[in-house]
């Protein structure tokens, strides 16, 4: 989840993507890859961020897990809403079926 922490902070400095990847060092398509989550930046890359943002790495590295976890609790709970709902479509469907 590292990179999509990475993109919304580039955001909110108001980077666009070329801007960036300039000051980093690095490719439009690498920078893109790494924010779409397909790679995973270097200890060394995620250095430079830091130093570009301001922000300690060890915060950029607390943002994405708690962005993580935020996501699986939400995915937690829309399993779990999901799964009531169709219990609870079954239950109505076999109650409206039932012979008396």
């Amino acid at each position: 989840m590292i990179g999509e922490i990475l993109k919304k902070i580039r955001n909110i400095y108001g980077y666009k993507a070329s801007e960036l990847s300039k000051k980093l060092g690095i490719s439009q398509s690498f920078l893109s890859e790494i924010e779409n989550n397909k790679k995973q930046p270097s200890l060394e890359l995620l250095k430079k961020y830091s130093e570009i943002y301001e922000i300690k790495l060890s915060s950029l590295i607390l943002l994405s897990e708690n962005l993580e976890t935020e996501q699986q609790q939400s995915k937690i709970h829309n399993n779990v809403f999901i799964r009531n709902m169709m219990i609870n479509f079954i239950n109505k469907m076999a109650s409206d079926n039932k012979i008396e």
